[in-house]
């Protein structure tokens, strides 16, 4: 795992000011990946997974649309232009004088601005995040102590790359594949996922206000109630006081496990299990930032802001380089019957 890292408490106790919130909290697990040097033995995103040399690596083979990405690389020529990026930001901040770009960085930049060749047949999927069970809470089958998600790297007809999840008993696994098999392209480098290790922090969620009663979302807009609180937390959503409770007190940002669902831009939908209707879970969230303008009170006390440029990804916390359609979510939501049962996708 890595290093340990601590959300602030919450501006203020919300069940102080509407009680009817606590028994409607639950627990969510922040994963804060982070850069590093994943094995198959750590829980991680982007990393080598535990796979069984004896299994077939999975394939999507759906077709793709070439229309999709602006430029298509290979995820070797993605990995060239980030360490060449990641290496001008490090200069640049040890060095404000530094050249912005070297000769090397100029020439891999001519040398794959141009793209590969359209590739049209069978894509094997890439690894995403393998989760132990050891680390990390998450509803997991009784047979199971390992989750690997792993995705196409192409957006699919809901304009989000399409997921699998393999549920294992990590025992079991023997003999490892030490050479997957990679895409020869992918659309335009937003899919795949900077190698990252985590840091599991439990913290509490509250639902969005679409899943509240309508006694208790007429509440959250009754301004007298939050004039109670400190004024400095609450000024800056005097016009819209709903705004503080869904930026900063109901459902945590970034990468997590469990908790409630985050709704945005769309209002709650059915959650219902494709093969027996059981209300599906949250499972786990695979974001595109760990904070925004709005929610920067989610900051971990670590990655408070230090003079001079963010290293590469840290200005919204985007570590591991993943942007889906534009900077939202994909949440995976699973049968609490049968985490076997087909999985839901939620683009938020």
């Amino acid at each position: 795992m890595n290093a340990i890292f601590t959300t602030p408490p919450r501006p203020f106790d919300v069940t102080a000011l509407f009680p009817q919130l606590a028994p409607l909290a639950r627990t969510a697990t922040r994963l804060h990946p982070r850069p590093g040097s994943p094995t198959v033995q750590d829980s991680h995103v982007g990393g080598p997974l535990l796979w069984p040399a004896g299994e077939p690596w999975p394939y999507c083979d759906e077709p793709h649309d070439s229309r999709a990405s602006q430029v298509t690389r290979s995820p070797d020529d993605v990995r060239v232009l980030r360490r060449d990026l990641a290496a001008a930001t490090k200069r640049l901040r040890l060095d404000p004088g530094a050249p912005e770009v070297t000769p090397e960085e100029r020439a891999n930049w001519e040398r794959l601005k141009e793209g590969r060749p359209w590739f049209d047949g069978p894509m094997p999927l890439l690894p995403v995040a393998q989760l132990y069970a050891r680390d990390i809470p998450f509803p997991c089958p009784p047979d199971a102590d390992l989750l690997q998600v792993l995705w196409c790297p192409f957006d699919h007809e809901m304009a989000h790359p399409k997921t699998a999840l393999f549920w294992r008993s990590s025992a079991t696994v023997t003999d490892i594949l030490d050479a997957p098999p990679e895409p020869p392209i992918v659309q335009d480098g937003w899919y795949l996922p900077e190698p990252c290790l985590f840091s599991p922090e439990q913290v509490t969620d509250y639902p969005h206000p679409g899943e509240l009663s309508k006694e208790l979302r007429d509440q959250l807009d009754d301004e007298s109630r939050w004039a109670t609180i400190d004024p400095a937390q609450y000024n800056a959503y005097a016009d819209d006081p709903g705004e503080l409770y869904l930026n900063n007190l109901c459902t945590a940002p970034g990468w997590k496990t469990g908790g409630w669902t985050h709704w945005s831009p769309t209002d709650p939908v059915d959650r219902a299990c494709p093969e027996c209707g059981t209300e599906a879970v949250p499972l786990l969230t695979i974001a595109s930032s760990e904070w925004d303008g709005g929610s920067a009170t989610w900051i971990a006390e670590e990655d408070r802001p230090t003079p001079g440029p963010p290293p590469l990804g840290a200005r919204n916390g985007n570590f591991t380089l993943i942007s889906i359609t534009g900077g939202n979510n994909l949440q995976l939501h699973v049968c609490p019957s049968s985490p076997y049962h087909p999985h839901i996708e939620l683009l938020q």
